[in-house]
């Protein structure tokens, strides 16, 4: 997965609560391979598009300020309802790196971590200023610094936010769990080797019974 170390861009309010994964991508979409070139449009499809594919200018993304937005502050349980890793792939596709929330599904931030996205914990009245500043005024940027934790609003303001030690690093790295493993490859290696001198029989009884 990409790296994720700092992020200046464009952020988009979102006020709703307990905005759940069916919205982020719709259950007939989460067949679709995340190669697909018009995987982004996945993406609050419902919301963002009319039968005909044609866009609802209504809604926040399809607004020019927001077309090309990186950065997502939403109000709190943001991600709740099925565990579609899906949610997670619509939301890079559209260029969506950082997600800030008062709360987060629990399996959301989970997949989000493992797939580059971070999702940033901030107090309801923290978000719920940012949110404003963004509306009072639209195309905005913000920026968030993971190195030294910290999210700077689009007034200047800095906010600090937790993250788990072993998330950081992974993010940092760009490493998801096939990354984590790869890094013990030497060690797997080397007792896969050891065991097999000091215990010979059990591979060649393993090798007849093939």
């Amino acid at each position: 997965m990409d790296a994720f170390t700092s992020l200046k861009a464009v952020a988009v309010p979102f006020d709703e609560r307990n905005l759940d994964t069916n919205q982020l991508c719709p259950t007939r979409f989460n067949k679709i391979p995340v190669s697909d070139p018009d995987y982004q449009r996945i993406l609050f499809n419902n919301q963002r598009f009319a039968e005909d594919g044609s866009e609802h200018s209504d809604f926040i993304l399809n607004q020019t300020p927001y077309r090309n937005s990186g950065i997502l502050v939403a109000d709190e349980n943001f991600g709740c309802g099925s565990s579609r890793e899906s949610a997670v792939y619509a939301l890079l596709a559209f260029g969506i790196r950082c997600v800030i929330a008062p709360s987060f599904g629990d399996i959301f931030f989970s997949n989000a971590t493992k797939n580059g996205l971070l999702p940033v914990q901030l107090s309801a009245d923290t978000c719920d200023a940012l949110r404003q500043l963004l509306h009072d005024s639209p195309g905005r940027e913000m920026a968030i610094d993971l190195e030294q934790q910290t999210v700077t609003g689009p007034d200047g303001s800095r906010h600090q936010f937790d993250l788990h030690a072993t998330l950081k690093y992974r993010l940092l790295n760009g490493l998801d769990d096939v990354g984590v493993t790869r890094q013990y490859s030497q060690s797997i290696l080397d007792f896969e080797r050891e065991h097999h001198a000091a215990m010979p029989w059990l591979f060649t009884q393993s090798e007849t019974a093939k």
